[in-house]
């Protein structure tokens, strides 16, 4: 009876979400401004959460092309530092071209897990992750490591979606794929795009993992685009989650799902654009 059972195996995401990545992260980098419009506001309130100020070492997990890291570079000045890490080495190229074009150069970049952080106890004031902490197979695993190489009276903040009906401009992507691939219910603590939305999960992830003074705020961020179709682009290129849920069909089966998912999105569109519900999560917790 167990063997009918949804299994997860955490090696094997770990390993499919590394390659998505070193795949997508040229995508990642072109998208940087759409991205930064997107989740600029949202950023800025996760830094102000933190009590970024000059002079201070920051440790950004899950990177990406590293557009957020940038903006916390510029906070903490030339006396203070940002180390940049991802798992994908490919987008972490991509953060140091970034860097380099906007001047800055109080950044450095390490191929990195965050489950596995290969640095010293007590070494950054400020650790962020922008939307990445959602998909680590081993949450509590991540925030642990990060609560070490924290110094005490540092923070860490965070940024995931919230409900998914507030995020219905990956929601729904999310559910035609699910209903098409045959994929049953995310598994309790499964990673994923709403692995942290529900109410009280990611505060009570903090706390358990030793963060004191955890307070959560909810930004409004709608992903305005030119069109559904730009939108389409966007999450196509851009989403692994997404690839990742449809790796078992057919090219056919995928390119069958992507027009449904256009024609879903199609309602978010205006007379002169279009605008994706989404509604994100920004938590702090303080290392005491």
């Amino acid at each position: 009876m167990d063997s009918t059972l949804p299994h997860f195996d955490p090696v094997k995401y770990k390993q499919t979400t590394h390659q998505q990545w070193q795949e997508a992260a040229e995508a990642w980098y072109r998208w940087s401004p759409l991205l930064h419009s997107w989740l600029g506001e949202t950023t800025n309130k996760m830094l102000e959460m933190a009590g970024l100020t000059s002079g201070q070492r920051v440790l950004d997990i899950a990177a990406g092309a590293g557009e957020q890291s940038i903006t916390a570079a510029r906070i903490v000045g030339p006396t203070g530092e940002v180390l940049a890490t991802d798992i994908s080495a490919n987008i972490l190229k991509y953060a140091k071209q970034m860097a380099v074009k906007a001047g800055i150069s109080n950044i450095k970049t390490a191929v990195m897990d965050g489950e596995n952080l290969m640095i010293e106890d007590e070494t950054f004031d400020v650790v962020i992750s922008r939307v990445g902490l959602i998909y680590f197979p081993d949450q509590q695993k991540a925030l642990t490591e990060i609560l070490r190489v924290l110094k005490p009276g540092g923070k860490m903040a965070a940024i995931v979606y919230s409900l998914p009906e507030k995020n219905t401009f990956f929601s729904i992507p999310v559910s035609i794929i699910r209903n098409r691939a045959q994929l049953p219910a995310p598994l309790p603590g499964q990673p994923g795009p709403f692995s942290l939305s529900q109410k009280g999960v990611i505060e009570n992830a903090f706390s358990m993992a030793g963060f004191k003074k955890v307070t959560s705020v909810l930004v409004n961020a709608p992903l305005i685009c030119t069109s559904a179709k730009e939108c389409l682009q966007f999450e196509k290129e851009s989403f692994g989650a997404l690839h990742q849920m449809m790796s078992g069909l057919s090219e056919t089966e995928k390119a069958a799902v992507w027009d449904e998912i256009e024609s879903a999105l199609g309602q978010f569109e205006t007379e002169n654009s279009f605008e994706g519900p989404c509604e994100m999560l920004v938590t702090v917790g303080e290392k005491v």
